[in-house]
């Protein structure tokens, strides 16, 4: 085993770094924990071994009482991961595929095949193979008994591979990709502490207050304000409020210039973050003030604009945290007719 020293913790991701789970991860928030002890790697704990997997909850915690251990916390699991430098990632800040294997779906391999993926505390196989059990309900909002897994793999690399991921599996779940390391010592009481706020998906406000202009206005990226100059002073037309998952409120706004004359439109969204309005994304909706509309999924708004050539809309889509702007679609027919792709439940293994 390894000695994980008392120290801080920063747990989850701060807001203003990507990826990140809002309703499922605490905001970058520092934690102190005591020292105590953790399995270099998954079950049995030896290098060159299979980890074992399929068994539940209650399963992976007899084990560990046998050896005179306990399930790890996912706070634990979390600053092990993390090292004394609180990185994203167990072996540095940007997520790095051949360090761990991660972007493909979980599968067992070895302990120890590869030697880069490891913490600075000298943890192994965080990532890259099985999820791991741990000792902590998954305190999210969700309904049931949920536990927090922790590690794993996924196609989304970058999302799983970070040591602030988790995901909610119910106590009795057995499976192949699900297995379990084991600590030691005083347990770390402190739980991850985070409430899921939820609101309309797509809200419509009919004035603009004056300083939530000026804000957005201000957060107006380089290549907006090339587009809009030729037509004057910039104002905002519409505003939203969009909320495509729980603790995440981006504005959406639809900004114009040279109305009356030969418009230039298109739609800014930003998220606040201490008083000021910072750019998540921009793109052009044409001459016309952008609308837009939902269907199913949240975290998809389709932006409906034109130009001199006709009618097109644009899918406006979200995952953990980033927004992205996709290219015309002129293929505009009746709302029946405009079909999103379906997708996983936000959060879930790809």
């Amino acid at each position: 085993m390894i000695w994980i020293p008392g120290g801080a913790l920063v747990a989850g991701t701060p807001p203003n770094d990507l990826p990140r789970k809002v309703d499922e991860e605490m905001p970058g928030e520092q934690v102190v924990l005591h020292g105590y002890y953790i399995d270099v790697f998954p079950y049995p704990n030896e290098e060159g071994a299979i980890p074992l997997t399929n068994l539940t909850q209650t399963d992976a915690q007899a084990l560990c009482v046998e050896r005179g251990k306990r399930l790890c916390t996912e706070l634990e699991w979390e600053r092990a991961c993390k090292g004394p430098q609180n990185l994203a990632y167990e072996y540095g800040p940007r997520h790095r595929p051949d360090r761990c294997g991660t972007g493909v779906a979980p599968s067992l391999r070895p302990a120890g095949l590869r030697v880069g993926c490891r913490s600075d505390f000298g943890v192994r196989d965080l990532h890259g193979g099985a999820f791991e059990w741990t000792a902590s309900a998954w305190g999210r909002g969700a309904d049931g008994a949920l536990f927090a897994v922790r590690g794993g793999n996924s196609t989304a690399g970058d999302v799983v591979g970070r040591c602030a991921n988790g995901e909610g599996r119910a106590a009795t779940t057995k499976s192949g990709v699900i297995g379990f390391r084991c600590c030691a010592g005083p347990v770390n009481e402190t739980e991850v502490d985070l409430s899921v706020r939820w609101g309309k998906h797509l809200e419509e406000f009919e004035r603009v207050e004056r300083a939530r202009s000026q804000r957005l206005l201000a957060a107006l990226p380089d290549e907006a304000h090339t587009m809009l100059q030729r037509g004057g002073a910039p104002r905002i037309e519409r505003l939203w409020m969009w909320r495509p998952t729980g603790n995440e409120e981006l504005w959406v706004a639809a900004v114009c210039s040279g109305i009356g004359t030969r418009p230039s439109c298109g739609v800014l969204v930003a998220r606040d973050d201490l008083g000021k309005s910072n750019t998540v994304a921009w793109g052009s909706s044409g001459l016309y003030i952008a609308s837009l509309h939902q269907e199913q999924d949240p975290r998809d708004v389709w932006l409906l604009g034109g130009d001199e050539v006709g009618r097109f809309k644009r899918l406006i889509a979200y995952a953990w945290g980033r927004v992205t702007m996709h290219p015309e679609d002129r293929r505009v027919g009746k709302p029946e007719e405009k079909k999103s792709k379906k997708r996983k439940p936000h959060g879930a293994s790809q």
